[in-house]
């Protein structure tokens, strides 16, 4: 077994990753500088409605302010970030800056007594919210190409849940576990190679890894409750997770407990939390209510386009499933012909192998039932969703959550995930939309959904329209 593991050992090295910290580190610095100059620049344009004078001292001490950031954000692990996911991160940002910017706003009035410039602060917190996040996730996103991004792990167990870890591992570069083996006790596992890693030997392996990975994870449901216990006791890598079989429950916001003798872990469910809920209508209304006015009139331009290229009316309108099961008007920009079902019936004729690909997504890549260039236009840049503003406005959908599908898409799904679905508003965009968009296929949107509601907080929602914002710009995936 030793001539698999030589063999192996030019493969498993750790990557050059210490200077990624370093990286995001001076990506922090330059993005904050933006933010400054930023704020520099709207302070001057707003100076003759603002006409206080700004001395060098008071631009100077809001520039070494800032500073304090990224301390703060090393503090929390936030340099390089591996092993958090995007979401966590996003949480982790926000909250330091609304603690930096809110600490100087403090000090300035208690204690300097207006030696920053309140107008150059606040403009430059505005930008630090979006600015720096948006910066260090293209940065991340570069050092994953070039493989400069993640640290090397083994993984102990390669039955299904060690399988199913890999390839979310794979999937995922972000969270910066990069596996580079297995380990297992079933000797007709050695040699073969699972979601591209080779599965190198025994457990007692172990030790000779100790000093070429940075981490080892646990596959306890892969493993005897015996081997599981002698490793966790003898492991001493520098990170050792453990991964329990406890799939199909929430994976964010789960806390270790120590009880007593025993170790419990606290899953959050964060829909039944009131003022979670009570927060996230706050937040579709405001954030609802100014898109909802500056549509209007992109919704007037395409309406007037849309009666020049068919008859029919300019709005579609379905009646779909929303909240605890009940019956909503869900309302869009019409992008079809009117005909819509006899043209689709038709094209099934004449085309039998997109029948098989439509009953999979509910959609095809080129529909013949929408309008030429007004139509394609709007699915792609999702703008024929916009009247559903109005639906959020009235409480009968929210900003995210699980979409309101149609009844003969519903249909689809089996009773359990439907009734799970009812739990929460649907929503104009969600989970699905900014990861596998019309790509997903119902077994997709099942998992990601799912994974959404039982995982919900307004983090999570953040990170989805700052993802949905991206994904519209770019009309990535959309058709």
């Amino acid at each position: 077994m030793k001539t698999i593991v030589e063999a192996a050992k030019p493969a498993i090295h750790t990557q050059p990753y210490a200077w990624a910290s370093f990286v995001i580190f001076l990506t922090d610095l330059a993005s904050l500088q933006l933010c400054l100059w930023a704020g520099f620049l709207i302070r001057a344009l707003l100076s003759a409605w603002f006409t206080a004078e700004i001395g060098f001292s008071q631009a100077f001490g809001v520039a070494v302010g800032i500073l304090v950031l990224p301390l703060v954000n090393y503090h929390l692990g936030l340099y390089p970030g591996f092993l958090l996911g995007p979401v966590e991160r996003l949480r982790r940002r926000t909250l330091a800056t609304l603690a930096v910017f809110g600490g100087l706003v403090a000090w300035d009035s208690l204690v300097a007594r207006g030696a920053l410039s309140r107008g150059i602060l606040l403009a430059t917190f505005a930008g630090a919210l979006f600015i720096p996040p948006l910066a260090e996730s293209l940065v991340r996103k570069l050092l994953v190409r070039v493989e400069r991004w993640g640290i090397p792990v083994i993984i102990l167990g390669c039955g299904e849940t060690g399988r199913t870890l890999a390839a979310s591992l794979l999937r995922e570069p972000d969270l910066g576990l990069k596996p580079v083996a297995f380990l297992d006790n079933r000797s007709a596992t050695w040699g073969a190679v699972i979601e591209g890693i080779p599965v190198l030997g025994p457990l007692r392996l172990a030790p000779e890894f100790e000093h070429r990975v940075d981490a080892a994870i646990v596959s306890l449901s892969d493993l005897g409750q015996e081997d599981a216990a002698v490793l966790l006791n003898d492991l001493n890598f520098p990170r050792v997770i453990v991964v329990p079989d406890l799939r199909g429950i929430a994976s964010l916001w789960v806390s270790a407990r120590s009880l007593g003798a025993c170790l419990g872990l606290e899953i959050k469910k964060n829909l039944l939390i009131r003022r979670n809920t009570l927060l996230k209508e706050w937040m579709d209304r405001a954030i609802a209510l100014p898109l909802f006015l500056a549509s209007l009139p992109v919704i007037a331009v395409a309406g007037m386009w849309i009666k020049l290229a068919s008859r029919g009316p300019v709005f579609y309108r379905q009646m779909r499933e929303g909240l605890d099961g009940r019956r909503i008007s869900v309302w869009k920009l019409r992008t079809m012909y009117s005909d819509g079902h006899s043209i689709l019936e038709t094209w099934f004729e004449l085309h039998p192998e997109d029948r098989a690909y439509w009953s999979r997504h509910f959609k095809l890549r080129h529909d013949p039932r929408v309008l030429p260039l007004i139509g394609t236009f709007l699915r792609r840049t999702s703008l024929d969703e916009l009247p559903q503003l109005w639906s959020i406005l009235k409480g009968e959908m929210s900003l995210v959550g699980p979409r309101p599908f149609p009844d003969y898409h519903l249909e689809q799904f089996p009773s359990e995930f439907r009734a799970l679905r009812t739990r929460v508003l649907p929503g104009l965009t969600g989970l699905w939309q900014v990861t596998a968009r019309s790509d997903g296929d119902v077994k997709v949107q099942e998992a990601l959904d799912t994974y959404y509601i039982r995982n919900w907080s307004p983090w999570l929602d953040l990170y989805i329209l700052a993802r949905t914002v991206s994904a519209v710009l770019l009309a990535r995936g959309a058709y």
